[in-house]
């Protein structure tokens, strides 16, 4: 049987085709449910997460009650940012995971570009 792909899941595979993360550039993969938000920096050379959060933490559901909202993703992006630079970690590859650059994912992304991540 074949496998029915959503269009979001088209666009997915196209660029992760082009784009990989490594060491010292990790790649940043973002994905949105509906109640939440999820980030996590990807090393694909070896296959492991370097960093994961999303808006299930105990300190953002503190300050955000709901996590599928656009205030949610930027107070994520700051924190993830926060969190990157701990690790070392200051340049990365983007990965929207399929989704434009709009609402939720453009909120993750400004917040952690202002927070010290360069993609």
């Amino acid at each position: 049987m074949k496998k029915v792909l959503t269009s979001r899941q088209k666009r997915h595979r196209r660029v992760r085709k082009k784009i990989s993360g490594t060491a010292l550039k990790p790649r940043l993969n973002v994905f949105r449910s509906l109640s939440n938000f999820y980030a996590q920096l990807i090393d694909d050379s070896t296959g492991k997460i370097i960093l994961s959060m999303s808006t299930l933490s105990k300190d953002l559901k503190a300050s955000n009650k709901y996590g599928g909202n656009k205030e949610a993703a930027k107070d994520l992006g700051k924190v993830f940012a926060e969190a990157a630079s701990k690790a070392n970690i200051k340049e990365c590859v983007f990965d929207r995971g399929g989704y434009i650059f709009h609402g939720r994912v453009k909120e993750f992304a400004e917040a952690a570009r202002e927070g010290g991540l360069k993609f």
